[in-house]
This record gives structure tokens, sequence and C-alpha cells, in this order.
């Protein structure tokens, strides 16, 4: 039954400036926005392939996570370069100060993180080939190429 996920919601501060930034500088698509509700719908990809909701809540605003799928040549090539131009700060989990993307080992998958202007925490994830290996934890690409 069960084909993938098809969409998300997350609660922003405002929603004007949330559709900017994911339309303007994500470049997701404006697929909906309800003019009787603070809500928009937005498209990730072609043909209506996923869609992200966008709720406006001006009191206890809870940000969350969610990914967005990528190459992992895409990851490693152009996700910082892309995400400093857009004034954004890349980060990883290896809590080494850089903004190289790591690997999930268990996974295995490449993974860079940054953040909207609400706190949701946004990702880049590419799934590698090859099986998991949990024991090594989150690591460099590098080290993982090694393995």
């Amino acid at each position: 039954m069960i084909k993938g996920l098809y969409e998300t919601h997350v609660q922003v501060s405002d929603l004007e400036n949330s559709i900017r930034f994911y339309t303007e500088v994500l470049g997701l698509k404006l697929a909906y926005r309800d003019e009787k509700r603070p809500i928009a719908f937005l498209w990730i990809g072609d043909n209506k392939e996923f869609m992200l909701g966008l709720w406006e809540q001006k009191e206890n605003l809870q940000p969350r996570h969610f990914a967005f799928s990528s190459s992992t040549e895409d990851i490693l090539n152009h996700s910082a370069d892309f995400l400093k131009n857009k004034n954004l700060k890349p980060y990883n989990f290896l809590k080494d100060g850089m903004d190289k993307p790591m690997v999930f080992a268990w996974m295995p998958a490449l993974a860079i993180y940054f953040n909207d202007p609400d706190g949701n925490q946004l990702e880049f994830i590419s799934i590698l080939e090859g099986e998991g290996k949990p024991e090594l934890g989150v690591i460099s690409y590098e080290e993982w190429m090694k393995q």
C-alpha cells in the first residue's frame, strides 16, 4: 500500500516570509494559498511529486525536521556553496565545526543540514550504495569511502 511519503507540514511564524524563503531561496513552487486560513502548499520536484504545507502559527511555534532528497554529487559538490550563497549556514553532526556533509553509516546516507527562518531543521540527503555499518556511527564522507 505505502509507496512513499507525499507531503509534510511545518509551522511558520510569518507565512509571507516563509513562502518567499521556500520559493525564492530554495526554488519550490507555490501550489495553493488558502485565503481563508494562513496556510500555503508548495510543490517539491516536478509533476506534483511531493508537497510541503506551511501553517502560520503565531504562538507556541514547534520547529520540525524534514529532508529533501538530493543526489550524492549535488550534496558533495554544490550544497555548501548553494546554501552559503543563499545566506544559509550548512552544518553537520560531526561536531567538527565544518560545513562538510557527513554519512549516517547505519543507512548509509550522505547528509548536510541547514535551518529555515523559523528554526525548522532542513536536510539534503542522498542514500549511498552498499550495506549500512551502524557500528561506525556518523562519519565524514572521506572516512566512509575508506571502508
